[in-house]
């Protein structure tokens, strides 16, 4: 195996990082104890605790766990390698801070187990912990969120039998958390959905989307948008509603209002798929429960027609393919369509142009498509995919053919798929997209 090669460490990055730590920590500590004091003056302070975490074990030693993330959170600013790292990070820790203090204040909880005496170093420790860190400040656990972002920062710079060490302690301080009685388990999920909040407000490969948010004006992006707004909502409400084990529905409720603010505001972006075709780490986690759905109404609605098609010219067209399906293909060029599913693309040459499903690419990306089917077809045999292979790569497909002066127009284009794969679903929109580039066909034979 050939080592991994260290990114080049910018100079001069001890004084930026020494300067976020000295707003950072007293930060941390002067809002999360302005929480603790307001929910201390309330008499309204609710508890969410399941049954079974009568029987969770108290472990006095896992005080030093614990306890060490604060000495992690110091030392995790002096691990960027850049000024752009370094300031994401520090934006992590920072929304963290901003969205746990938020929720304690709108929606305070108490921790209810009491805890034994102690003495001797453990007794100690916790009584250190006591003198700042009241029952009140629960859900999300602004440990687990910072736990999560710390988590993202130290692998990044961790190699072999350290990078082993780091995901062994990292986990026990995370079981911490509950065997301290610090917190119920209902803070343990919420805030590791916080804490990939904040990684995925803040990516290093990309701007901010946050940035990049713009109010669709596509009336298509706008109603998909209200669907899936309103599938959060019914999902939202049974969790808070009926609680137990309904608020594991929490988890879809979110991800599947992420999945309307894509449509809404961040676009294809929102999904954040990487140039080797998988989504980030943190979209994967917060977004987990509608990308398996996705996944599986992808192999669902292909189940009889699993196979691509060849169009023309070793140009196939189908659905995206699982790491097993393109490995025993002869495909050596993929360009992929999808912005909602990761493709492994190990082993062929990759070009992502993510489009949002059920929308219909613009003009550009139309002929950005048809440029990379080109280019990728000087290599070999070109699989065009996109969920299904139904749509946005069907739109893809149609673009090389015009592009490229196989077909006249729109419509011939689209007979000459249809010949070969009968379901491709084109709207009036996605011909509004293509015509542009039929027209410019028609322009240069008629010159």
């Amino acid at each position: 195996m050939s080592a991994v090669i260290a990114p080049a460490r910018e100079p001069a990055l001890l004084k930026p990082a020494v300067l976020w730590l000295l707003l950072l920590a007293p930060l941390f500590f002067s809002t999360y104890g302005f929480a603790t004091w307001v929910t201390s003056q309330r008499d309204d302070v609710g508890t969410l605790v399941f049954a079974w975490e009568s029987h969770m074990p108290f472990m006095a030693w896992t005080i030093v766990p614990y306890w060490s993330i604060d000495l992690l959170y110091g030392l995790s600013l002096l691990l960027p390698t850049s000024r752009v790292e370094l300031k994401r990070h520090a934006l992590r820790l920072l929304t963290a801070q901003v969205i746990a203090v938020s929720c304690f204040l709108l929606w305070p909880l108490r921790f209810t187990f009491p805890r034994p005496e102690m003495d001797g170093v453990f007794g100690w420790l916790f009584e250190v912990l006591a003198g700042f860190d009241k029952p009140f400040n629960q859900a999300p656990s602004l440990h687990i969120a910072l736990l999560v972002v710390l988590w993202v920062c130290y692998q990044r710079h961790l190699q072999g039998f350290w990078r082993w060490l780091m995901h062994g302690w990292f986990a026990l301080i995370g079981v911490s958390v509950l065997t301290t009685y610090q917190h119920h388990f209902i803070d343990l999920p919420t805030g590791a959905l916080a804490g990939w909040l904040c990684v995925w407000l803040w990516p290093l490969d990309r701007p901010s989307p946050l940035l990049s948010a713009r109010l669709a004006t596509d009336p298509a992006r706008r109603r998909l948008a209200l669907r899936y707004g309103l599938g959060a909502a019914a999902l939202f409400i049974p969790a808070f509603a009926l609680g137990g084990a309904w608020l594991w529905l929490i988890w879809p409720a979110v991800a599947v209002l992420m999945v309307a603010l894509n449509y809404l505001v961040f676009g294809a972006d929102g999904f954040q798929k990487r140039v080797d075709g998988r989504l980030s780490p943190a979209a994967r986690w917060l977004l987990a429960p509608y990308l398996a759905a996705a996944w599986i109404n992808s192999r669902w609605w292909t189940r009889q027609h699993p196979q691509p098609d060849q169009v023309a010219d070793n140009v196939w067209l189908g659905r995206i393919p699982t790491p097993m399906e393109l490995k025993d293909s002869a495909f050596s060029g993929v360009l992929d369509l999808c912005a909602e599913l990761s493709m492994d693309s190990t082993g062929v040459a990759y070009r992502s142009l993510p489009v949002l499903d059920l929308t219909a690419p613009t003009t550009e990306q139309c002929l950005k498509a048809a440029e990379a089917i080109e280019s990728l077809r000087q290599r070999g045999p070109v699989l065009v995919c996109c969920a299904l292979g139904y749509s946005r790569s069907a739109t893809a497909v149609v673009a090389w053919l015009l592009h490229s002066g196989r077909a006249a127009n729109v419509d011939a284009a689209i007979v000459q798929i249809q010949r070969v794969r009968p379901r491709i679903v084109l709207h009036a929109a996605h011909r509004r997209a293509l015509e542009p580039l039929s027209t410019s066909r028609e322009n240069v034979h008629d010159h």
